[in-house]
């Protein structure tokens, strides 16, 4: 099993930037690594995610161009960079791990979660 502890979130203005980290009690060499969101009163959706080496990444058309999803195995940590963020964005921000997953944010395929982060947009 793996542990996940998510933080980054917070309060920031339309626009703003926020850095999501994902940070995991073992290594994530051989685990994909999704971000998910639910938004009160809507499901959880697919954010963005990255397969366990790395090379296929995944994001949901909404945040394409304004968030990137990058790892660092030697810290055994994901990160979600989440730049020109909108109203729409606020959600509980999850993060969760798939044995050699491939990279595709279907949530069915993930077995480990994290307790989320809150991330709230607005003026």
């Amino acid at each position: 099993q793996v542990q996940l502890v998510e933080s980054g979130g917070g309060l920031v203005q339309p626009g703003g930037s926020l850095r999501l980290s994902c940070a995991a009690s073992k290594t994530l060499d051989y685990y994909g690594i999704g971000w998910f969101r639910q938004a009160p009163g809507k499901e959880r959706e697919g954010v963005s995610c990255i397969s366990h080496s790395g090379e296929n990444l995944d994001y949901a058309d909404s945040v394409k161009d304004r968030f990137t999803i990058s790892r660092d195995n030697a810290k055994n940590t994901v990160y979600l960079q989440m730049n020109s963020l909108k109203p729409e964005d606020t959600a509980l921000y999850y993060c969760a791990a798939d044995l050699f997953g491939s990279g595709t944010c279907s949530e069915k395929e993930y077995d480990f979660w994290g307790q989320g982060t809150q991330v709230t947009v607005s003026s």
